[in-house]
Protein backbone atom coordinates (compact mmCIF):
# COMPACT_ATOMS: atom_id res chain seq x y z
CA UNK A 1 0.00 0.00 0.00
CA UNK A 2 1.43 3.40 -0.98
CA UNK A 3 1.87 6.32 1.37
CA UNK A 4 -0.85 8.21 -0.53
CA UNK A 5 -3.40 5.47 -0.01
CA UNK A 6 -2.54 5.25 3.68
CA UNK A 7 -2.88 8.98 4.22
CA UNK A 8 -5.92 10.27 6.03
CA UNK A 9 -7.42 13.70 6.49
CA UNK A 10 -6.86 14.77 10.09
CA UNK A 11 -9.33 17.13 11.75
CA UNK A 12 -9.44 18.87 15.13
CA UNK A 13 -12.78 20.41 16.07
CA UNK A 14 -13.42 22.38 19.27
CA UNK A 15 -16.81 23.56 20.54
CA UNK A 16 -17.56 27.06 21.71
CA UNK A 17 -18.12 27.62 25.41
CA UNK A 18 -16.68 30.87 26.77
CA UNK A 19 -14.54 30.31 29.87
CA UNK A 20 -15.15 26.56 29.52
CA UNK A 21 -12.51 26.63 26.76
CA UNK A 22 -10.20 25.74 29.64
CA UNK A 23 -11.50 22.16 29.43
CA UNK A 24 -10.34 21.47 25.83
CA UNK A 25 -7.27 23.58 26.60
CA UNK A 26 -6.33 21.00 29.23
CA UNK A 27 -6.98 18.13 26.80
CA UNK A 28 -4.84 19.75 24.09
CA UNK A 29 -1.95 20.35 26.48
CA UNK A 30 -1.91 16.63 27.24
CA UNK A 31 -2.14 15.70 23.56
CA UNK A 32 0.70 18.01 22.58
CA UNK A 33 2.88 16.54 25.33
CA UNK A 34 2.35 13.11 23.73
CA UNK A 35 3.35 14.52 20.33
CA UNK A 36 6.53 15.85 21.92
CA UNK A 37 7.33 12.45 23.41
CA UNK A 38 6.97 10.93 19.95
CA UNK A 39 8.52 13.62 17.75
CA UNK A 40 10.53 16.04 19.87
CA UNK A 41 9.96 19.16 21.95
CA UNK A 42 9.23 21.35 18.93
CA UNK A 43 6.08 19.38 18.06
CA UNK A 44 2.94 21.54 18.03
CA UNK A 45 -0.76 20.85 17.54
CA UNK A 46 -0.77 22.65 14.17
CA UNK A 47 1.75 20.13 12.78
CA UNK A 48 -0.67 17.23 13.09
CA UNK A 49 -4.00 18.43 11.72
CA UNK A 50 -4.97 19.22 8.14
CA UNK A 51 -7.81 21.35 9.49
CA UNK A 52 -8.55 22.95 12.87
CA UNK A 53 -12.07 24.23 13.50
CA UNK A 54 -13.13 26.37 16.45
CA UNK A 55 -16.15 28.41 17.45
CA UNK A 56 -16.83 31.38 19.73
CA UNK A 57 -14.05 32.24 22.22
CA UNK A 58 -12.49 28.92 21.23
CA UNK A 59 -12.00 30.53 17.81
CA UNK A 60 -9.34 32.58 19.58
CA UNK A 61 -7.86 29.38 21.01
CA UNK A 62 -7.79 27.94 17.46
CA UNK A 63 -5.93 30.97 16.19
CA UNK A 64 -3.45 30.91 19.09
CA UNK A 65 -2.52 27.35 18.07
CA UNK A 66 -2.26 28.05 14.33
CA UNK A 67 -1.25 31.68 13.78
CA UNK A 68 2.49 32.25 13.14
CA UNK A 69 4.82 34.17 15.40
CA UNK A 70 7.94 36.00 14.16
CA UNK A 71 9.72 32.63 13.82
CA UNK A 72 6.84 31.07 11.87
CA UNK A 73 5.93 28.88 14.84
CA UNK A 74 2.49 28.82 16.48
CA UNK A 75 1.88 31.80 18.76
CA UNK A 76 1.26 29.53 21.74
CA UNK A 77 2.18 25.99 22.67
CA UNK A 78 -0.86 24.13 23.98
CA UNK A 79 0.59 24.01 27.51
CA UNK A 80 0.23 27.80 27.76
CA UNK A 81 -3.43 27.99 26.71
CA UNK A 82 -4.85 27.61 30.22
CA UNK A 83 -2.52 30.25 31.63
CA UNK A 84 -3.84 32.57 28.91
CA UNK A 85 -7.43 31.84 29.96
CA UNK A 86 -6.63 32.27 33.65
CA UNK A 87 -4.98 35.63 33.01
CA UNK A 88 -7.42 37.17 30.55
CA UNK A 89 -10.90 35.72 31.21
CA UNK A 90 -11.44 37.79 34.38
CA UNK A 91 -10.80 40.91 32.26
CA UNK A 92 -12.96 39.79 29.34
CA UNK A 93 -15.78 38.81 31.69
CA UNK A 94 -15.33 41.10 34.74
CA UNK A 95 -17.40 39.86 37.66
CA UNK A 96 -19.77 42.08 39.57
CA UNK A 97 -21.77 41.60 42.73
CA UNK A 98 -25.36 40.54 42.18
CA UNK A 99 -26.89 41.21 45.62
CA UNK A 100 -29.50 43.87 46.30
CA UNK A 101 -29.42 46.93 44.07
CA UNK A 102 -26.58 45.46 41.96
CA UNK A 103 -28.89 42.70 40.75
CA UNK A 104 -31.34 45.29 39.47
CA UNK A 105 -28.52 47.18 37.77
CA UNK A 106 -27.36 43.95 36.16
CA UNK A 107 -30.84 43.20 34.83
CA UNK A 108 -31.14 46.72 33.42
CA UNK A 109 -27.78 46.32 31.71
CA UNK A 110 -28.89 43.05 30.09
CA UNK A 111 -32.08 44.70 28.82
CA UNK A 112 -30.29 47.77 27.47
CA UNK A 113 -27.15 46.28 25.93
CA UNK A 114 -24.50 43.54 26.05
CA UNK A 115 -23.48 42.27 29.47
CA UNK A 116 -19.83 43.16 28.71
CA UNK A 117 -18.52 46.04 26.60
CA UNK A 118 -16.01 43.89 24.67
CA UNK A 119 -13.24 46.50 24.85
CA UNK A 120 -10.75 44.19 26.52
CA UNK A 121 -11.15 41.26 24.11
CA UNK A 122 -10.81 43.68 21.18
CA UNK A 123 -7.60 45.22 22.47
CA UNK A 124 -6.26 41.81 23.47
CA UNK A 125 -6.80 40.16 20.08
CA UNK A 126 -5.64 43.18 18.11
CA UNK A 127 -2.47 43.40 20.21
CA UNK A 128 -1.86 39.67 19.97
CA UNK A 129 -2.52 39.22 16.26
CA UNK A 130 -1.80 42.63 14.73
CA UNK A 131 -2.29 42.59 10.96
CA UNK A 132 -1.92 38.83 10.57
CA UNK A 133 -4.57 37.55 8.16
CA UNK A 134 -6.41 34.27 7.77
CA UNK A 135 -4.32 33.15 4.78
CA UNK A 136 -1.19 33.09 6.97
CA UNK A 137 -2.24 30.33 9.41
CA UNK A 138 0.21 27.44 9.70
CA UNK A 139 -2.48 24.89 8.89
CA UNK A 140 -5.99 25.23 7.50
CA UNK A 141 -8.54 26.63 9.92
CA UNK A 142 -12.30 27.08 9.76
CA UNK A 143 -14.10 29.54 12.03
CA UNK A 144 -17.86 30.14 11.78
CA UNK A 145 -19.62 33.43 12.44
CA UNK A 146 -23.13 34.73 11.75
CA UNK A 147 -23.92 37.88 9.76
CA UNK A 148 -26.85 39.69 11.40
CA UNK A 149 -27.35 41.96 8.39
CA UNK A 150 -27.64 39.08 5.91
CA UNK A 151 -29.12 36.67 8.48
CA UNK A 152 -26.87 33.86 7.33
CA UNK A 153 -23.66 32.14 8.47
CA UNK A 154 -20.34 33.53 7.32
CA UNK A 155 -17.66 30.84 7.40
CA UNK A 156 -14.01 31.84 7.36
CA UNK A 157 -11.52 29.31 5.98
CA UNK A 158 -7.82 29.52 5.25
CA UNK A 159 -8.30 27.89 1.85
CA UNK A 160 -10.82 30.49 0.70
CA UNK A 161 -8.75 33.32 2.15
CA UNK A 162 -5.85 32.32 -0.10
CA UNK A 163 -7.97 32.71 -3.24
CA UNK A 164 -10.42 35.46 -2.24
CA UNK A 165 -8.95 38.66 -0.83
CA UNK A 166 -12.38 39.79 0.37
CA UNK A 167 -12.46 36.82 2.76
CA UNK A 168 -8.82 37.18 3.79
CA UNK A 169 -9.74 39.07 6.93
CA UNK A 170 -7.49 39.94 9.84
CA UNK A 171 -7.49 37.16 12.38
CA UNK A 172 -8.24 39.67 15.11
CA UNK A 173 -11.50 40.68 13.39
CA UNK A 174 -12.50 37.04 12.96
CA UNK A 175 -11.79 36.23 16.62
CA UNK A 176 -13.72 39.25 17.90
CA UNK A 177 -16.64 38.32 15.64
CA UNK A 178 -16.91 34.64 16.46
CA UNK A 179 -16.77 35.49 20.20
CA UNK A 180 -19.59 38.06 20.06
CA UNK A 181 -22.25 35.98 21.81
CA UNK A 182 -25.65 37.71 21.82
CA UNK A 183 -26.40 39.48 25.14
CA UNK A 184 -22.80 38.90 26.30
CA UNK A 185 -20.55 40.81 23.87
CA UNK A 186 -21.29 43.39 21.15
CA UNK A 187 -21.54 42.50 17.47
CA UNK A 188 -18.51 43.37 15.35
CA UNK A 189 -18.36 45.29 12.07
CA UNK A 190 -15.36 45.44 9.77
CA UNK A 191 -14.52 45.64 6.08
CA UNK A 192 -12.05 43.99 3.73
CA UNK A 193 -10.68 45.22 0.40
CA UNK A 194 -9.07 43.63 -2.62
CA UNK A 195 -6.55 44.92 -5.17
CA UNK A 196 -9.34 45.90 -7.57
CA UNK A 197 -10.89 48.33 -5.14
CA UNK A 198 -13.79 46.09 -4.14
CA UNK A 199 -14.99 46.23 -0.53
CA UNK A 200 -16.91 43.72 1.53
CA UNK A 201 -18.66 44.64 4.75
CA UNK A 202 -19.22 42.20 7.64
CA UNK A 203 -21.71 42.55 10.51
CA UNK A 204 -20.98 39.53 12.67
CA UNK A 205 -21.88 37.77 15.90
CA UNK A 206 -20.90 34.54 17.66
CA UNK A 207 -20.12 31.51 15.51
CA UNK A 208 -22.11 29.35 17.92
CA UNK A 209 -25.27 30.70 16.28
CA UNK A 210 -24.17 28.88 13.12
CA UNK A 211 -22.23 25.91 14.52
CA UNK A 212 -21.35 25.69 18.19
CA UNK A 213 -19.86 22.26 17.44
CA UNK A 214 -18.06 22.75 14.09
CA UNK A 215 -17.27 19.07 13.42
CA UNK A 216 -19.76 18.52 10.60
CA UNK A 217 -18.92 21.94 9.18
CA UNK A 218 -15.28 20.83 8.97
CA UNK A 219 -16.11 17.47 7.38
CA UNK A 220 -18.45 19.05 4.85
CA UNK A 221 -15.86 21.70 3.98
CA UNK A 222 -13.18 19.07 3.31
CA UNK A 223 -15.52 16.81 1.34
CA UNK A 224 -16.73 19.68 -0.82
CA UNK A 225 -13.16 20.75 -1.49
CA UNK A 226 -12.20 17.21 -2.51
CA UNK A 227 -15.26 16.83 -4.73
CA UNK A 228 -14.86 20.14 -6.55
CA UNK A 229 -11.14 20.87 -6.58
CA UNK A 230 -9.24 17.62 -6.17
CA UNK A 231 -11.34 14.47 -6.68
CA UNK A 232 -8.22 12.29 -6.63
CA UNK A 233 -6.94 13.68 -3.32
CA UNK A 234 -5.68 10.75 -1.25
CA UNK A 235 -8.11 8.49 -3.16
CA UNK A 236 -10.83 9.77 -0.85
CA UNK A 237 -14.46 9.87 -1.86
CA UNK A 238 -16.55 12.61 -0.21
CA UNK A 239 -17.54 11.56 3.33
CA UNK A 240 -15.51 8.33 3.19
CA UNK A 241 -15.25 8.06 6.97
CA UNK A 242 -12.47 5.48 6.85
CA UNK A 243 -10.16 8.16 5.46
CA UNK A 244 -10.90 10.73 8.15
CA UNK A 245 -9.30 10.93 11.58
CA UNK A 246 -11.37 13.32 13.69
CA UNK A 247 -10.81 14.57 17.23
CA UNK A 248 -13.81 16.54 18.52
CA UNK A 249 -13.48 18.31 21.87
CA UNK A 250 -16.43 19.64 23.84
CA UNK A 251 -16.28 22.42 26.38
CA UNK A 252 -18.54 20.63 28.83
CA UNK A 253 -22.30 20.75 29.19
CA UNK A 254 -24.72 21.03 32.07
CA UNK A 255 -25.70 17.88 33.86
CA UNK A 256 -28.90 16.36 32.46
CA UNK A 257 -31.19 17.80 35.04
CA UNK A 258 -34.73 19.11 34.94
CA UNK A 259 -33.66 22.73 35.05
CA UNK A 260 -36.90 24.09 33.65
CA UNK A 261 -40.31 22.60 32.94
CA UNK A 262 -42.90 23.19 30.25
CA UNK A 263 -45.25 24.39 32.96
CA UNK A 264 -42.79 27.13 33.96
CA UNK A 265 -41.59 27.99 30.44
CA UNK A 266 -45.15 28.20 29.08
CA UNK A 267 -45.57 31.44 31.01
CA UNK A 268 -42.33 33.03 29.85
CA UNK A 269 -42.24 36.05 27.61
CA UNK A 270 -39.32 37.63 25.78
CA UNK A 271 -37.68 38.78 29.02
CA UNK A 272 -37.73 35.39 30.76
CA UNK A 273 -36.44 33.54 27.69
CA UNK A 274 -33.62 36.06 27.38
CA UNK A 275 -32.75 36.38 31.06
CA UNK A 276 -33.77 34.08 33.89
CA UNK A 277 -32.05 34.35 37.26
CA UNK A 278 -28.68 35.07 35.66
CA UNK A 279 -29.08 32.45 32.91
CA UNK A 280 -30.05 32.91 29.26
CA UNK A 281 -32.40 29.98 28.52
CA UNK A 282 -32.97 30.73 24.83
CA UNK A 283 -29.28 31.11 24.01
CA UNK A 284 -28.31 28.13 26.18
CA UNK A 285 -30.93 26.01 24.40
CA UNK A 286 -29.76 26.63 20.85
CA UNK A 287 -26.06 26.46 21.74
CA UNK A 288 -26.39 23.11 23.54
CA UNK A 289 -28.79 21.64 20.98
CA UNK A 290 -26.44 22.62 18.16
CA UNK A 291 -23.51 20.82 19.79
CA UNK A 292 -25.52 17.72 20.70
CA UNK A 293 -27.16 17.31 17.29
CA UNK A 294 -23.83 17.58 15.48
CA UNK A 295 -22.25 14.99 17.79
CA UNK A 296 -25.16 12.62 17.25
CA UNK A 297 -24.91 13.01 13.47
CA UNK A 298 -21.13 12.60 13.42
CA UNK A 299 -21.28 9.57 15.73
CA UNK A 300 -23.95 8.01 13.54
CA UNK A 301 -21.94 8.63 10.37
CA UNK A 302 -18.79 6.97 11.68
CA UNK A 303 -20.70 4.10 13.27
CA UNK A 304 -22.77 3.35 10.17
CA UNK A 305 -19.67 3.40 7.97
CA UNK A 306 -17.83 1.08 10.40
CA UNK A 307 -15.18 3.68 11.18
CA UNK A 308 -16.07 4.54 14.77
CA UNK A 309 -12.41 4.23 15.83
CA UNK A 310 -11.63 7.18 13.55
CA UNK A 311 -13.88 9.57 15.48
CA UNK A 312 -13.06 10.52 19.05
CA UNK A 313 -15.39 12.84 20.92
CA UNK A 314 -14.36 13.92 24.40
CA UNK A 315 -17.07 15.71 26.33
CA UNK A 316 -18.23 16.07 29.93
CA UNK A 317 -21.99 16.43 30.29
CA UNK A 318 -22.05 16.48 34.09
CA UNK A 319 -21.24 20.14 34.81
CA UNK A 320 -23.21 21.90 37.51
CA UNK A 321 -23.46 25.40 38.91
CA UNK A 322 -20.83 27.96 37.91
CA UNK A 323 -18.86 25.37 35.93
CA UNK A 324 -21.66 25.15 33.35
CA UNK A 325 -21.69 28.90 32.71
CA UNK A 326 -19.85 30.62 29.86
CA UNK A 327 -18.80 33.76 31.72
CA UNK A 328 -18.27 33.16 35.44
CA UNK A 329 -14.59 34.07 35.45
CA UNK A 330 -13.84 33.95 39.16
CA UNK A 331 -10.53 32.44 40.21
CA UNK A 332 -12.43 29.66 41.95
CA UNK A 333 -14.45 28.68 38.88
CA UNK A 334 -11.53 28.91 36.45
CA UNK A 335 -9.39 26.67 38.63
CA UNK A 336 -12.34 24.30 38.96
CA UNK A 337 -12.54 24.07 35.15
CA UNK A 338 -8.84 23.16 35.05
CA UNK A 339 -9.58 20.38 37.56
CA UNK A 340 -12.57 19.19 35.50
CA UNK A 341 -10.39 19.00 32.38
CA UNK A 342 -7.78 16.92 34.19
CA UNK A 343 -10.42 14.62 35.64
CA UNK A 344 -11.99 14.22 32.20
CA UNK A 345 -8.73 12.70 30.96
CA UNK A 346 -9.06 9.97 33.59
CA UNK A 347 -12.71 9.21 32.89
CA UNK A 348 -13.72 6.16 30.82
CA UNK A 349 -14.29 6.73 27.13
CA UNK A 350 -17.91 7.45 26.38
CA UNK A 351 -20.14 7.88 23.37
CA UNK A 352 -23.41 9.67 22.92
CA UNK A 353 -26.45 7.40 23.06
CA UNK A 354 -28.33 8.02 19.84
CA UNK A 355 -31.67 7.60 21.61
CA UNK A 356 -31.16 9.66 24.76
CA UNK A 357 -28.44 12.12 23.71
CA UNK A 358 -26.54 11.29 26.91
CA UNK A 359 -22.94 10.12 27.08
CA UNK A 360 -22.55 6.52 28.16
CA UNK A 361 -19.39 4.63 29.08
CA UNK A 362 -17.80 2.44 26.44
CA UNK A 363 -16.87 -0.62 28.46
CA UNK A 364 -13.48 -2.11 27.70
CA UNK A 365 -12.29 0.93 25.71
CA UNK A 366 -10.14 2.50 28.43
CA UNK A 367 -9.96 6.14 29.47
CA UNK A 368 -9.99 9.34 27.44
CA UNK A 369 -6.30 9.67 28.25
CA UNK A 370 -5.58 6.25 26.74
CA UNK A 371 -7.67 7.10 23.69
CA UNK A 372 -5.70 10.32 23.20
CA UNK A 373 -2.42 8.41 23.41
CA UNK A 374 -3.69 6.09 20.68
CA UNK A 375 -4.78 9.07 18.59
CA UNK A 376 -1.41 10.76 19.14
CA UNK A 377 0.36 7.74 17.64
CA UNK A 378 -1.98 7.69 14.64
CA UNK A 379 -1.58 11.42 14.10
CA UNK A 380 2.19 11.13 14.37
CA UNK A 381 2.15 8.44 11.68
CA UNK A 382 0.01 10.66 9.48
CA UNK A 383 2.43 13.55 9.93
CA UNK A 384 5.31 11.37 8.78
CA UNK A 385 3.33 10.20 5.75
CA UNK A 386 2.55 13.82 4.88
CA UNK A 387 6.24 14.68 5.12
CA UNK A 388 7.13 11.79 2.80
CA UNK A 389 4.39 12.90 0.42
CA UNK A 390 5.73 16.47 0.38
CA UNK A 391 9.27 15.28 -0.39
CA UNK A 392 8.26 12.99 -3.26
Amino acid sequence: MTAASERMVTVLSIDGGGVRGIIPGTILAFLESKFQELDGQNARIANYFDLVAGTSTVGLLTVMLTAPDENNLPLYPAKDINDFYLEHCPKIFPQRRTAGIDRIVKLCRVLSGPKYDGKYIRSLTEGLLGKTTLSQTLTNVIIPTFDVKLLQPTIFTTKEAKTNALKNSRLSDICISTSAAPTYLPAHHFETNDSKGNTRSFNLIDGGVAANNPTLLALTHISKDILINDPDFLHIKPMDASKFLVLSLGTGAANHEEKYSAEIASNWGLLEWTYNDGATPLIDAFMHSSSDVVDIHASTLFQVLHAQKNYLRIQDDTLTGAASSVDIATEENLQNLVRIGKELLKKPMSMVNLETGKFEQLHGEGTNEEALIRFARLLSQQRRLKQVEAES
